[in-house]
């Protein structure tokens, strides 16, 4: 299957090294990336991928490709997703969907109305120390939980240029916990509540204020 990846920024390298290399089910045709330069076209040829190209336009309108994998800013994903669905092809997306509930349903409506499928990078789900833990919990050799308590971290604050468009770790990442915890209880989260402060990074602090007039 000849595929499409959207996105070569940190993921993006990610996703087109294990594709390339340990799904030889799948072909990378295209790359796209509005930032595409020399670099990226180097990193693509080290695994075959001859067309590098700004506009993502150019894998939607290829009848070869036949799926997308969209690794591009957060911001973009739900815009892609519905573009993946007009356009007939499979999807796969980082998460999140959006952090605009309104778009994350439209772009789910729009592919169920296009029949395509859809997978979110919920990668947890997939890893062998979470699926242990699931499978203990379901086997009931811990009893019956209770309490699910679940601890994140980056190793680094994140560049701020990248907190402008995702929200940071809360709106970003803390999506994994929210799936792991729906995953682990087998239910689906009733109430939330959130607490935070900034203790090490200043720059961070400031931009804080600022989050509130960035995202929606």
């Amino acid at each position: 299957m000849k595929i499409g990846v959207i996105g070569a920024g940190r993921i993006g390298k990610v996703h087109i090294r294990n594709i390339s290399l340990f799904v030889p089910e799948l072909e990378i045709k295209t790359v796209a990336d509005p930032f595409a330069n020399e670099q990226t076209e180097a990193y693509a040829a080290q695994f075959g991928i001859k067309n590098v190209t700004k506009n993502a336009d150019d894998i939607f309108n290829d009848p070869e490709i036949e799926a997308v994998a969209i690794c591009s800013s957060t911001d973009t994903h739900s815009k892609y997703i519905i573009e993946a669905a007009k356009a007939g092809k499979n999807c796969f997306c980082e998460k999140p969907i959006d952090y605009d509930l309104a778009k994350v349903h439209e772009a789910i409506d729009a592919a169920k109305k296009a029949g395509i499928k859809l997978q979110i990078g919920f990668c947890r789900r997939f890893d062998h120390n979470h699926r242990a833990v699931y499978d203990m919990v379901r086997a009931g050799k811990i009893g019956k939980p209770h309490i699910i308590k679940i601890s994140s971290r980056d190793p680094e604050p994140p560049p701020i240029a990248y907190v402008k468009v995702s929200g940071g770790i809360f709106y970003d990442m803390m999506i994994h916990d929210f799936d792991m915890a729906r995953f682990l209880a087998g239910d689906e989260v009733e109430e939330v509540y959130a607490a935070g402060a900034v203790l090490v990074d200043q720059q961070s602090a400031r931009l804080a204020t600022l989050i509130p007039q960035l995202l929606p």
